[in-house]
């Protein structure tokens, strides 16, 4: 069944780590989890338009990708190693009296720059669009609605535990270990990200 398999690869690909659920699990720490909707939304809408916006598009899409994806990568790669200082830091008093959880804007606008959301939505798009021109438009509607109802849940999971830990790091110490981990996963997901991507242009450059 074909609605089957989209909606558990959207679930698998949504609830799996990655930036999003990286950040989600950090706001839900130091933000708790009622703070931390307008970023859950901004990521489960955003993701749909984007699906909807790639899946309309998709021939024309995946031509322009092909001259962008590298800037795309590098300079998501470089927001994630400011968002992985940005948490690190986190943890100490005076940075959490100015912190702010991301807002739904934000959150929206980080999946164009964020390669996990690319690598969902490109998938989708050309494993679950019909072939041919008729009912375009209903196909990629539905799809953005699966991702938007499909991924808010999944990700829910991430800044509901984030905030359950809450109370286990209310040491200032033990938090901002917490947040140095997961500042420190994130730079490694952006370098481990930025490598895939540079490895295939250095080959072809060597």
């Amino acid at each position: 069944m074909p609605e089957f398999a989209l909606l558990s690869y959207v679930a698998l690909m949504s609830i799996t780590p990655g930036p999003n659920n990286l950040m989600l699990a950090s706001s839900g720490v130091n933000f708790g989890f009622r703070r931390t909707v307008p970023h859950m939304l901004g990521i489960s809408l955003g993701c749909a338009l984007q699906v909807f916006i790639v899946a309309m598009l998709l021939a024309q899409m995946l031509g322009w990708l092909s001259a962008w994806r590298l800037p795309l990568a590098v300079a998501g790669c470089v927001y994630l190693l400011w968002l992985s200082w940005q948490i690190a830091r986190s943890g100490q008093p005076e940075a959490r009296e100015q912190a702010r959880p991301l807002g739904f804007v934000g959150a929206a606008l980080f999946q164009w720059l964020n390669p996990k959301a690319w690598v969902m939505v490109l998938n989708a798009s050309i494993l679950f669009m019909p072939a041919g021109e008729g009912g375009r438009w209903l196909a990629a509607s539905l799809l953005a609605l699966a991702f938007a109802v499909v991924n808010l849940p999944c990700i829910s999971v991430w800044a509901w535990g984030g905030e359950k830990l809450r109370r286990w790091l209310a040491a200032p110490r033990a938090l901002l270990v917490y947040n140095l981990t997961m500042g420190a996963l994130m730079a490694v997901t952006a370098v481990w990200l930025l490598y895939d991507e540079l490895t295939p242009v250095l080959a072809q450059m060597a």
